[in-house]
C-alpha cells in the first residue's frame, strides 16, 4: 500500500479496523481499576514493568509464528521512532503533569487529546472535517470533564503552570502520534512490540532517576500482568491498527468512553459511587460518539 493510499478517509476494511481500534478504548477503561490493584508501585516502575510484559507478549507471538523479531525493525526509522515517542512520551508527560499540578486539572487538560485527534485529522489527505465531528468531540469532552471533576469547580492557578504545560504536551503527543501514524499505513502493527520494549527501557531510566523501587506483593503481580496484557499491551496494537486503517475521527471521539468505562468499573467493584453526574456524562459521551459516527452508520445501513 502506498503512503497516499494509507491516508485516504475510507481505506479498505475501515469499519472492521475502527471496531478493532475501539477495543483499545475498552481496554483503557480498565486502566484505573487495575492500577488501584497494583498497590504502591511507583508510576514509572509500573510503566516499565507493564511495557516489558507487552514486549514479551509480542516476542512470544513472533516466536510462535516463527517470525524473525529483527524483521519488524526493518521499517522506516521514522515509523519506529514515532511509536516510541507516542507510547513513552504520552506517559512521561502525563506523570510529570501529575507531579506538578492537581490531578483534576491535569487530567482534564490531558483529555483534550481525543478532540485534538478529530481536529488534526483534517490535515490528512482525503479527510474532510465536518461540523458533526467537532460537535461530537466537544460533547465527549464535556462528558469527560464531568467525570474528571465530578461536577465540581475547576481552578487553574499560576503556580501549577509547569504541570499544566506538561498535561498539554501529553495531549498533543498522543493526538499527534495517532494522526501521524496514518502516514505509515503500510507498516505492520508488529512494530509496536519494539516500541513497547523501548518504552520499558526508558521507563526503567525514569524510575531510577525519579523513584524508589517498590515491588508488588501477592495478587498485585496479577494486576501488573493484567496491565501489560491489556491496557498497556494489546490496546496499543489495536489502536495502531485502527488509526492506520479505520475512521480516525470516530476513534478519537469514541476515546472519551475510556473514562466512562473506568468510572463504571470502579462503581461495579465498590470503589466509586453511582451519581447523576455519571448518568449525564454517559449520555454526553455516547451521544457525541454517535454524532461523530453518523457517516459510518449511514454507510453501514445503506
Amino acid at each position: 500500500m502506498s503512503e497516499a493510499a494509507a491516508t485516504t478517509s475510507a481505506p479498505p476494511g475501515a469499519l472492521r479496523a475502527t471496531l478493532v481500534g475501539g477495543t483499545a478504548v475498552l481496554m483503557w477503561g480498565a486502566l484505573a481499576l487495575l492500577t488501584t490493584w497494583t498497590g504502591q508501585v511507583p508510576p514509572f516502575q509500573l510503566i516499565a514493568m507493564a511495557f516489558g510484559i507487552a514486549f514479551l507478549l509480542a516476542l512470544g507471538k513472533w516466536l510462535v509464528a516463527r517470525e524473525n523479531p529483527a524483521a519488524h525493525l526493518r521499517h522506516p526509522p521514522a515509523a519506529i521512532g514515532l511509536g516510541i515517542a507516542g507510547l513513552f512520551g504520552y506517559h512521561f508527560f502525563y506523570f510529570m503533569a501529575l507531579r506538578n499540578a492537581p490531578a483534576v486539572e491535569a487530567s482534564l487538560i490531558a483529555f483534550l487529546w481525543p478532540l485534538l485527534i478529530v481536529l488534526f485529522s483534517a490535515l490528512l489527505p482525503g479527510e474532510r472535517l465536518r461540523w458533526w465531528h467537532v460537535a461530537g468531540g466537544v460533547l465527549g469532552l464535556a462528558g469527560a470533564a464531568l467525570l474528571v471533576t465530578q461536577g465540581g469547580r475547576i481552578e487553574f492557578r499560576a503556580e501549577f503552570t509547569l504541570g499544566y504545560l506538561a498535561a498539554l504536551a501529553c495531549a498533543f503527543t498522543w493526538s499527534s502520534y495517532s494522526v501521524a501514524s496514518r502516514r505509515f499505513g503500510d507498516v505492520p502493527s508488529d512494530t509496536i512490540g519494539w516500541a513497547c520494549g523501548a518504552a520499558a527501557a526508558l521507563g526503567v531510566v525514569c524510575h531510577l532517576v525519579f523513584e524508589a523501587t517498590v515491588w508488588p506483593q501477592g495478587a498485585e503481580w496479577l494486576a501488573v500482568l493484567g496491565l501489560g496484557l491489556g491496557p498497556v499491551g494489546a490496546a496499543f496494537f489495536a489502536w495502531d491498527h485502527g488509526c492506520k486503517r479505520g475512521n480516525i475521527r470516530v476513534l478519537g471521539v469514541s476515546s472519551y468512553a475510556a473514562p466512562l468505562i473506568s468510572t463504571l468499573l470502579l462503581i461495579a467493584f465498590g470503589q466509586a459511587e453511582a451519581t447523576w453526574i455519571v448518568a449525564v456524562a454517559c449520555l454526553l459521551i455516547v451521544g457525541g460518539a454517535v454524532l461523530a459516527a453518523r457517516e459510518m452508520l449511514r454507510r453501514k445501513a445503506a
